[in-house]
């Protein structure tokens, strides 16, 4: 098992940046790709960045050129640096890990929130 703790989340103004931490523990050398997703209120959860194990990157068109997301493989801590924000992007932001044996994401934190007041 993992189990996945996020930190980093507050209240922000509008065009600020904030950076998330996701640290997992346990079972970690199971981890191969990570991921943010956030959910706002009466929306449905979306994907916002996910890195694989190699670095390899992919966003969700709403973020893109805006939010970075990084690993430190050593310490399997997965990072999303968010810039320029926007009072949409008011979400909880959950961090989730899939496991390499498996195609879907296995492992949830519990969120941190983000509110980026306009």
């Amino acid at each position: 098992q993992v189990q996945l703790v996020e930190s980093g989340g507050c209240l922000v103004q509008a065009g600020g940046s904030l950076r998330l931490s996701c640290v997992p523990s346990g079972s970690t050398f199971s981890i191969h790709d990570m991921a943010w997703y956030r959910q706002a209120p009466g929306k449905q959860r979306e994907l916002v960045a996910a890195i694989s194990r190699g670095g390899t990157t992919n966003y969700a068109d709403s973020v893109k050129g805006r939010f970075t997301i990084s690993r430190d493989n050593a310490k399997n801590t997965v990072y999303l640096q968010m810039n320029s924000l926007k009072a949409e992007d008011t979400a909880v932001y959950l961090c989730a890990a899939k496991a390499i044996w498996s195609y879907q994401y296995d492992y949830w934190g519990q969120g941190t929130q983000v509110t980026v007041s306009s």
